[in-house]
């Protein structure tokens, strides 16, 4: 079967599964384990989109680099000596080895050369040596592929499309929260990556809704309220923002970016939610675990979730900040990396110590990832058939009709509705 042929097949199959889908409920089981969805999602949606890589700090001086993975793609996302940071495919043009095989490292020389045959590579891409090619060779065709970087406020994008989605809102959303929270000054205290066994996007709207938080995560529970209803909630969210504009904190406008997703922009949004009292942080006591970051002189006892494209979600407090990259590998495998952020003058050990900093979350995702693992085992039943979303879960249910409009064969049911399509991270 040729490549147009099985597209075809794969098209037919999910314009039906469409066709068949009742509004407002969950995915068919096929979209969370069929192998040639997995593939159509990569191709019609997640390469074209903005991916977060990391935070810039992981690169201090030129050469430095790391790379990053979706599928079975890999990229290495580099500092090059005037400064920039480049996204370069990690794959040789001469017969396909990859460059870097370690997470992380230094450019010997400001050069990447291949370990197979020797090809060389400036830090933008371009062949500088091939060994033996002969005369009529010509290395201008021949330079690594460079990818689409967006920097902004501390955090690298990448996206792997020619003609990428706009960054302007995105770049807006991150001035208003990240650069608030001072993400540009700041610097990885950890990270840790849980290999979680179930589709991407399982993973994804498990983050996007706190309709499960109060049974499956008892400490995070204790300590925000978004855990609750919304109408349980009012008087205390109004409370936690005069609070913080007391301060003089304003996190953008949450109303504005509350359901943003502009056609040829990429997706934005942004929830502030108080905690509950007596917590300034997440923290076990609720006492401070880092200084204060950013514009925050003291602590206004809320937090700041903000979402940039379909895999990068972002949590804030006054003294810390957490990001979470959700890595797609295979239709039934996906890795999500936790990475823990505290002011770049912070010293381990006398203003910080990672186990207090890291605690609350790293108890969510192990949580997290048993959850997302048993809905996963039983999502993948021929029995299933897929419930309503409920009142706590309207994001995890626009983030789904996004993706299907992206997917969608063309002229299919739910095809070409990207615009109003977010999402919002929860706990």
């Amino acid at each position: 079967m040729n490549h147009d042929t099985a597209t075809a097949a794969v098209d037919a199959r999910v314009a039906a599964l469409l066709a068949a889908r009742r509004p407002g409920h969950a995915l068919d089981r096929a979209f969370y384990t069929d192998p040639e969805i997995f593939a159509l999602d990569l191709e019609r949606f997640l390469f074209r989109r903005w991916i977060c890589a990391g935070h810039e700090s992981r690169l201090p001086a030129a050469g430095d680099f790391f790379t990053i993975e979706i599928g079975r793609e890999s990229v290495i996302v580099v500092r090059t000596a005037d400064g920039r940071i480049n996204a370069l495919l990690n794959v040789c043009r001469h017969r396909g080895s990859r460059l870097c095989e370690g997470r992380s490292g230094r450019v010997a020389a400001g050069r990447l050369t291949c370990p197979y045959h020797a090809w060389t590579y400036d830090l933008d891409g371009r062949l500088l040596v091939a060994r033996q090619m002969g005369e009529d060779f010509d290395p201008a065709g021949s330079g690594l592929r460079r990818l689409a970087v967006e920097v902004a406020e501390g955090l690298v994008f990448v996206c792997f499309a020619a003609a990428p989605p706009d960054f302007t809102r995105a770049r807006e959303v991150l001035a208003a929260t990240a650069g608030v929270h001072g993400w540009a000054r700041a610097k990885v205290a950890h990270s840790e990556t849980y290999t979680i066994n179930a589709n991407w996007k399982l993973a994804v709207e498990n983050y996007m809704e706190c309709y499960h938080c109060t049974p499956a995560h008892a400490e995070f529970a204790r300590r925000h309220v978004y855990s609750r209803p919304a109408e349980q909630s009012v008087e205390v969210e109004a409370a936690a923002r005069a609070r913080s504009e007391a301060l003089g904190i304003r996190i953008g406008d949450v109303d504005e970016y509350a359901s943003l997703a502009l056609p040829g922009g990429e997706s934005v949004s942004i929830l502030r939610s108080a905690l509950t009292d007596g917590h300034l942080t997440a923290s076990p006591d609720g006492g401070a675990v880092a200084t204060l970051m950013g514009a925050f002189t003291d602590f206004d006892g809320s937090s700041t979730y903000f979402d940039i494209g379909p895999v990068s979600d972002f949590l804030a407090y006054a003294d810390h900040g957490v990001m979470y990259r959700f890595i797609p590998k295979s239709a039934e495998r996906t890795e999500m990396e936790v990475v823990w952020l505290v002011d770049r003058d912070a010293v381990e050990g006398r203003d910080y110590e990672v186990e207090r900093l890291t605690w609350l979350w790293r108890a969510t995702s192990v949580e997290d990832k048993k959850i997302i693992e048993m809905n996963a085992q039983g999502a993948s039943s021929a029995f299933f058939v897929p419930g309503p979303y409920g009142r706590q879960e309207p994001y995890a249910g626009r983030f789904v009709d996004w993706y299907l409009g992206e997917i969608a064969p063309h002229g299919a049911p739910g095809s070409g509705r990207e615009a109003a399509r977010m999402k919002v991270a929860s706990g």
